[in-house]
């Protein structure tokens, strides 16, 4: 049998409390097998960042069973959580969230050193390269393109080598040449690890290189 990296059952979330309580989430049921890729597609405020949110550990849902690479997250304390997104989950975000006072090396090296690793700074070389910045290590974020910021962020994901990559429109930022080259090393990464990998994302043509796409609207989701 496969392994299933995402398996989610009926899935609630809401926010606030009494007369300003909203439904985010209702009732959502989400399998995702190892080194499938799949796209999430609705319109904002449909609840697709906060889907991915829960898929992360940084959100607990009201309701339902949520498990991730084998481990049931409401087992989990907050510390657990972290070293579950630590060792097994990488997440790549639309406005990048590097550090802004490390450098690129640093940004990468951070997570490994974080997991114990020793040679981590030789380690971030190496993603960095792999991601076609191996001359760009010693510069800060403010010193790099959006695109090369997003190949940081792709970098500092997959250093850890995580089961599952999640991205939250991550060519959203980016002009439509540098959002389909960072795609294309996006998806490459993921196949070079065997990674999962979930995309957020408003745009029908980086959902329609996945295996498989959703459509989130008002909180449920549609194959």
């Amino acid at each position: 049998m496969t392994e299933l990296l995402i398996d989610l059952s009926d899935i609630h979330l809401s926010l606030g409390k009494g007369a300003a309580r909203v439904d985010i989430l209702k009732g959502v049921d989400l399998q995702l097998a190892a080194g499938e890729t799949l796209a999430i597609l609705g319109p904002s405020g449909s609840g697709k960042s906060s889907l991915l949110s829960v898929m992360a550990g940084l959100e607990r849902p009201d309701a339902g069973t949520a498990r991730i690479a084998g481990e049931d997250l409401a087992a989990l304390d907050e510390d657990g959580l972290a070293r579950l997104r630590g060792r097994r989950i990488g997440i790549i975000l639309q406005d990048f969230q590097l550090l802004p006072t490390m450098t690129a090396r640093e940004n990468v090296a951070v997570p490994l050193e974080l997991a114990g690793e020793k040679d981590a700074f030789a380690h971030a070389e190496a993603e960095l390269a792999a991601v076609g910045l191996a001359g760009r290590m010693t510069h800060y974020p403010s010193e790099l393109s959006g695109g090369e910021q997003q190949r940081v962020a792709i970098a500092r994901a997959t250093a850890p080598g995580p089961d599952l990559l999640l991205a939250d429109e991550p060519t959203g930022n980016l002009d439509s040449r540098t959002g389909a080259d960072v795609a294309d090393l996006l998806f490459e990464r993921a196949k070079e690890r065997g990674a999962g990998l979930v995309i957020i994302t408003h745009d029908p043509a980086l959902a329609g290189r996945c295996d498989r796409t959703l459509h989130m609207r008002d909180g449920k989701l549609a194959e």
